[in-house]
């Protein structure tokens, strides 16, 4: 694989033979990122489940202490009073079956999370296969269904991010931008770990945290010890 310049000298600061703290590894993600826009800097994490197992799945969402950097549109699926409680809240789009078959027929994607109301989940199911692969489906474990839509939306919009693990068994989650610095970046980490660390499955054996690796958006990755992410 062909890297460019940029790549290629931010590489050269990283020693891939070194487990760092979670300090370092952040502040060497600062540092190695060197495109003209503000990267987000993303956490990897390989953990010890199988995933193909129903009791091994890895799933929920946390609120960073600081966000993620980035302004997120918010789609509710909800009728009358909870209609309205959503639009006071901030929701970018609120509706019912009028929606569903917006996004049917026009394959329509602006917004990043969708909420629902546990009464309307009956008409979002008919949108399983495409908001599924998308990762946009609502769900009751990431807090996305839910009568409470003025709460899931204050936390969507206060940096509300959901973590799962794929099917490779690696959980992938942004923590932030590269202008954060590294102090808020690491709060959001170990918020984010915690998380993480708090779902271990009852049906996990062994090592739990396998492998914990950061990088900015273009940066190369950046190795943590898996035994000192919450120091």
């Amino acid at each position: 694989m062909k890297r460019g310049k940029n790549y290629l000298e931010s590489a050269k600061l990283v020693d891939r033979s070194v487990l760092y703290t979670p300090r370092e590894a952040l502040d060497l993600a600062i540092q190695t990122a060197k495109a003209k826009f503000d990267e987000t800097i993303e956490v990897h994490v390989r953990l010890g489940v199988d995933p193909r197992h129903a009791d091994q799945q890895v799933r929920g969402a946390v609120v960073l202490p600081h966000g993620t950097g980035k302004t997120v549109k918010v789609l509710v699926f909800a009728k009358g009073e909870k209609a309205k409680e959503a639009e006071a809240a901030g929701a970018d789009y609120v509706g019912a079956e009028e929606l569903v078959d917006k996004i049917q027929k026009e394959n329509w994607f602006d917004y990043d999370v969708v909420v629902a109301t546990p009464d309307m989940m009956g008409v979002v199911g008919r949108l399983g296969k495409i908001l599924g692969p998308k990762g946009l489906m609502p769900n009751p474990k990431s807090g996305t269904v839910t009568f409470d839509v003025a709460k899931a939306i204050a936390e969507i919009k206060a940096g509300k991010v959901e973590y799962r693990v794929d099917k490779t068994a690696i959980v992938h989650v942004p923590i932030g931008k590269k202008s954060f610095g590294t102090d808020k970046l690491l709060d959001n980490f170990h918020t984010l770990m915690e998380a993480i660390i708090k779902a271990k499955p009852a049906a996990a054996k062994g090592q739990y945290i396998k492998s914990v690796t950061v990088s900015s958006t273009m940066g190369p990755g950046i190795k943590i010890n898996p035994a000192k992410t919450l120091e």
